[in-house]
């Protein structure tokens, strides 16, 4: 199949609105793939439908899609070419690794049109969001092949890869979906948490009485312990089993002969008993010297002993945890029967220096993958109002744009600005549209990938903490920043501060 189809179609995806016509022309795509009967072709093209390589690592950054040689005139790509690049790009390392890979690089996309191209662009920048995510393209899956949307979202839920799950059923047929079981050993795809903005609101999805998690700034884990080993796995579901001994010492000290356990590992300070800041958590589980040591909180049990408990109501799952798994392993639990004792909670577990609290239903059975109304996480926002330095050019669907902001906190002693990183997210297209043409208003220079402008532009922006970046010269930068709304009735004078921002990062309180 041609790679041409596949990103036309993601442009026509892209402009549809209706989501029953976006599943119509990804499953008629997922028709055209499936007949060429080779299951890496489909697994690959499936996987750039939804904006997802094969590969999960190709060493390809922004740099390396810099003066790119001309657009092919007509196209060639195959959707198997395509997939033959990327693992050729993945497999390089060592000694000379970063020009072959740019010589694949400039090779794929000579070989590629202006349409494919900006299709290959988002693929590897990650900005491809047409609308067809994950759930869209299950039910694409589905009709494609003519099998129920609730068979092909089980089989993803509990595989958590949809490549496979889209070859197995556009190829094998829903004999091959009944097939998928949790299998000890095997990671599936975490229940995630809806957000809202208190532990009110947070309670009308989940419903009274509730549970009230303390949400540890650590590191996802799921870990499998069998008779034969103990495995960890990231929330992305890659084996991170080495770089964690301490978990695995603490998981093999429980009296289960079998048992798949969700929660957080972070560092935890020796003097103090708190959680270290994510970023340092994070740093040491990146280690693959095998001594980071970090310490488990787990808050639910998906099997036990042979017992798959994935369908159980979640008060039955917790009763089996408390059970198996001691006290200092778990994370703080609170029962709360009314919005008052929710918020007493909220209160108490953020002066207790965590980042807010998850709420969760009673009943809900663990809704693996599904980001849903039963877990609801509510933290503390953060919001500062800081210039635009520069902007960068938009790809894939916001092609023509101006996307992702360089953002700036004001510095007192110099009268300049700090630059603290980059965001595309929180943006409507209204505002996509008026920030380019404004932006543009204000350019004092351009490159074919950033455009910098004056300093007068303020934004509001919230984020969820600070963490320390020697990226940036201001030695901090924010963590998922997302765009709030412009500031025209603010000046770049009245623009928060770096001392401000990294008040934020040592804790103290900020009000802006």
């Amino acid at each position: 199949m041609r790679f041409e189809r596949l990103a036309e179609v993601s442009r026509a995806v892209a402009a549809t609105s209706a989501r029953n016509a976006k599943i119509d022309l990804l499953a008629a795509a997922l028709r055209d793939l499936a007949a060429s009967g080779d299951g890496r072709t489909v697994a690959a093209g499936a996987g750039y439908l939804a904006g997802e390589l094969r590969q999960r690592q190709t060493g390809v950054g922004y740099a390396s899609l810099r003066d790119l040689p001309p657009p092919a005139a007509e196209p060639s790509l195959s959707v198997g070419d395509v997939d033959l690049a990327f693992e050729r790009m993945a497999a390089l390392a060592g000694k000379g690794s970063q020009a072959a890979r740019r010589a694949e690089v400039d090779a794929l996309f000579g070989a590629a049109t202006d349409v494919e191209r900006g299709h290959l662009v988002g693929l590897l920048s990650g900005e491809l969001r047409q609308g067809a995510q994950a759930g869209l393209l299950a039910d694409a899956v589905a009709r494609a092949a003519d099998i129920p949307s609730t068979a092909v979202r089980r089989a993803l839920l509990l595989a958590g890869d949809l490549k496979a799950v889209a070859a197995d059923a556009l190829l094998h047929g829903p004999a091959a979906l009944d097939a998928y079981r949790l299998t000890v050993g095997r990671p599936l795809a975490p229940m995630l948490a809806s957000s809202a903005p208190n532990a009110t609101e947070a309670l009308t999805g989940t419903g009274l009485p509730a549970a009230a998690d303390i949400k540890i700034d650590g590191i996802r884990i799921q870990v499998h312990k069998s008779a034969e080993t103990i495995s960890v796995y990231s929330r992305s579901l890659d084996d991170i089993t080495a770089r964690l001994p301490g978990v695995v010492a603490a998981v093999a000290a429980l009296d289960a002969a079998a048992i798949v356990l969700d929660g957080e590992a972070v560092g935890v300070d020796p003097g103090t008993g708190r959680a270290l800041p994510f970023q340092e958590t994070s740093s040491r589980a990146a280690r693959r010297d095998g001594v980071s040591i970090l310490h488990p909180f787990f808050f639910d049990v998906l099997h036990l002993d042979g017992e798959d408990l994935l369908d159980r109501p979640a008060g039955e799952r917790w009763a089996a945890l408390e059970r198996v798994v001691p006290e200092p392993l778990r994370v703080g639990r609170t029962m709360v029967d009314s919005p008052e004792q929710a918020e007493e909670a909220f209160a108490s577990a953020v002066a207790a220096g965590h980042e807010g609290l998850v709420l969760k239903s009673v009943s809900a059975p663990y809704d693996v993958g599904r980001r849903g109304g039963a877990w609801v996480k509510v933290k503390p926002r953060h919001t500062l109002d800081l210039v635009v330095l520069a902007v960068e050019r938009g790809h894939g669907r916001r092609r023509g744009w101006l996307s992702n902001l360089h953002l700036g906190a004001r510095d007192p002693e110099t009268g300049g600005f700090v630059m603290l990183g980059k965001t595309f997210k929180g943006m409507t297209d209204e505002m996509l549209r008026w920030q380019t043409e404004k932006l543009q208003s204000l350019a004092v220079s351009e490159s074919d990938w950033v455009v910098t402008v004056r300093p007068e532009l303020v934004v509001e922006i919230a984020f969820d903490g600070v963490q320390t970046s020697p990226r940036y010269p201001g030695g901090v930068a924010l963590r998922f920043a997302r765009v709030l709304r412009y500031r025209e009735d603010k000046t770049p004078a009245e623009a928060d501060t770096i001392d401000a921002v990294r008040a934020i990062h040592k804790g103290a309180p900020h009000g802006s």
